[in-house]
């Protein structure tokens, strides 16, 4: 089946909520989306950087920024909080992201000298810590491999990558599909089931090697689809 972007849900009237939003990637996907006409709340444990964060955001007026709390209420929520934050944020806002898809970003990563490497997760991934943690949520995976170098450099028009969509609810997975679409460049591609997160969260290790190397800002492009 050849990927279809019109078969893809509207997703134009939706609020996107971002935990962790004052980080780097957190504010690159904020500015993008933003840029892609979607309304933006962007969450921090300070609600006042929250604010500060989507004001200094360049040349877009549809973000605004509060707590984690504050971004949590948004109608598709973003998990894009280190991945020491990422199970202390999430039971924190349990009670708040049930009923919503929640998109899990998050890498687990560690670094010594001879570079990054993935960290073991319990439950296999930190897409399915959050599955654990958030059972009345929709969670799907997506966002992993994008630079948020790129993404928030206002000089960069196009984000060419392909952006890999993991969920075990494929309606949920369309939506962050569409989503994805929002931003120039950038394609959602389902990927399969969110007990395959695993090697996609770990694939950035790969890619930051690659960027290190190369001095690059590398990304993910599926071909044939």
């Amino acid at each position: 089946m050849t990927f279809d972007e019109s078969a893809l849900p509207d997703v134009s009237d939706l609020t996107i909520g971002i935990l962790g939003g004052t980080g780097p990637q957190g504010r690159g996907l904020a500015y993008r989306f933003a840029r892609g006409g979607l309304t933006v709340r962007i969450g921090s444990r300070d609600a006042a950087r929250g604010e500060q964060s989507a004001a200094e955001l360049p040349g877009v007026d549809n973000v605004t920024g509060g707590g984690n709390e504050y971004a949590a209420d948004a109608d598709v929520v973003v998990v894009a909080v280190p991945w020491e934050a990422h199970e202390p944020t999430l039971l924190s806002l349990k009670d708040r992201l049930a009923g919503k898809i929640v998109v899990d970003c998050v890498n687990p990563l560690g670094f010594d000298g001879r570079g990054p490497f993935a960290l073991p997760v319990a439950e296999g991934s930190a897409a399915q810590q959050a599955e654990a943690l958030l059972p009345e949520s929709r969670v799907c995976a997506a966002f992993h491999h994008v630079s948020a170098v790129l993404l928030v450099d206002p000089e960069v028009a196009r984000i060419d990558l392909d952006v890999l969509v993991l969920g075990d609810d494929r309606e949920a997975a369309a939506v962050v599909q569409a989503i994805a679409g929002r931003v120039d460049g950038m394609r959602g591609i389902w990927a399969g089931r969110l007990r395959n997160a695993a090697q996609v969260e770990a694939l950035t290790a790969n890619l930051i090697a690659i960027n290190k190397r190369y001095k690059v800002h590398a990304g993910v492009r599926v071909t044939d689809v």
